[in-house]
């Protein structure tokens, strides 16, 4: 039976979600991402792309590149958010759904040319898609995930395009080599040097060939670029970790401003999990110093998705990890070993006010953003898992911070 691939991707995804939360940035040049110096542009819309500027770009030259756009820092559990109405959805209308990224999927529609057509059914869920969610789609169809992928880039933006069987090398052939998944800056860079620039030159050579000079690497990419792609689905699976990092401007020792973040960290995720209708049962710290040495530490906690108790582990391991000897580049925060459940109070340390607070927090939360509510002693790292929108200026509800 001839397979039938379905791969769809979100277009500029995060740029997407901060116009669908405010409409004036439509049609204007966006970038998302890290704001520093050592800030990384995480999506650029098509407005900010005319200018050069693209996703994994530094800030400061995307900013040079384009000095009339927009910077919004990203608010990765808004985009985790519509990432979960989106898979919701296709996880209800297909038979076997892989989650590639937070934005790109890939579905299986073998067979279903019997009962529906295939190109008939993904063009009917992708206007589905955009109309429950006001999310821009592309996608991509054809006989592997390959040929799919790099239909559905061709396809944007907000379009489709199915690859009838046998056309796959047809296709690839007018391509740049770029194109094809696998070739990274420094593979085409080596690829550009042998003076092979399109799929049509790789589909001419022996596969002998393309294996001494790139190795298995290289018989993988003649393989691709010839429409060749065997691999299967990996079916999606809810996620058992979330985290959160955050590498700073500049190192530092700065004990407050490491508590202050990870505290920030813990209470996001925290959050996330009680939206999630999840609960943790293992925390864990990383801290990366300024020579790159990497160093972690984890313990195992009852099942929990309360604030106060996350925050204090985070602490406490952070505690025992840190080298106060030791510039300090990044710190990061996992919530692992997740499982179904709601928040439930603790009768030997938990009252009811507290229970209360957290429904109130939350309520708020849902309603003007996961930062708009906050203990005042994450204060400090308001950018944590947050953005910085310039229609919306309204200060954040501060708690008082208190022992619980």
């Amino acid at each position: 039976m001839t397979k039938s691939i379905l791969h769809l991707d979100l277009d500029t995804f995060f740029v997407s979600v901060e116009r669908l939360l405010d409409s004036r940035l439509n049609g204007k040049p966006i970038l998302v991402g890290g704001t520093g110096d050592r800030g990384v542009v995480s999506a650029a819309s098509y407005e900010a792309r005319t200018f050069g500027a693209h996703s994994g770009m530094p800030m400061r030259m995307a900013r040079q590149l384009c000095p009339e756009a927009i910077v919004i820092r990203g608010n990765a559990s808004s985009y985790s958010e519509h990432s979960h109405i989106v898979t919701d959805i296709l996880k209800e209308k297909v038979p076997i759904l892989e989650k590639a990224s937070i934005d790109e999927f890939y579905a299986d529609l073998t067979g279903m040319d019997k009962y529906f057509g295939c190109y008939k059914f993904a063009s009917e869920l992708r206007s589905y898609i955009i109309k429950e969610t006001g999310l821009p789609i592309s996608f991509g169809l054809s006989v592997n995930k390959t040929v799919s992928k790099v239909a559905t880039g061709e396809a944007k933006p907000n379009n489709q395009l199915k690859i009838d069987l046998g056309q796959e090398k047809t296709f690839l052939a007018p391509l740049s080599i770029k194109k094809i998944p696998m070739v990274g800056d420094k593979t085409y860079q080596s690829m550009c040097h042998l003076g092979i620039k399109r799929v049509y030159t790789v589909q001419q050579m022996p596969v002998e060939m393309m294996e001494t000079v790139l190795g298995k690497h290289g018989r993988t990419i003649w393989q691709k670029s010839n429409g060749i792609d065997n691999s299967e689905l990996i079916q999606y699976h809810e996620r058992k970790s979330i985290s959160n990092e955050r590498t700073f401007g500049k190192d530092t020792t700065d004990i407050y401003k490491l508590k202050t973040t990870i505290r920030a960290m813990a209470e996001q995720l925290a959050f996330q999990l009680r939206n999630g209708g999840k609960l943790t049962a293992c925390v864990s710290v990383k801290i990366r110093y300024s020579d790159f040495n990497t160093h972690t530490k984890q313990a195992k906690i009852p099942y929990t998705a309360a604030d106060h108790t996350l925050i204090s582990k985070v602490v406490e391991l952070f505690d025992q990890l840190y080298n106060k000897r030791l510039l300090i580049r990044l710190v990061g925060v996992n919530f692992s070993d997740l499982v179904s459940g709601n928040y439930q109070m603790n009768l030997f340390e938990d009252t009811q006010k507290v229970v209360n607070l957290y429904q109130a927090m939350d309520k708020i939360r849902h309603r003007y953003g996961s930062r708009s509510v906050m203990r005042a002693s994450t204060l400090g790292a308001r950018t944590i898992g947050s953005m910085f929108n310039p229609f919306n200026g309204e200060p954040p509800v501060v708690l008082a911070h208190r022992t619980l």
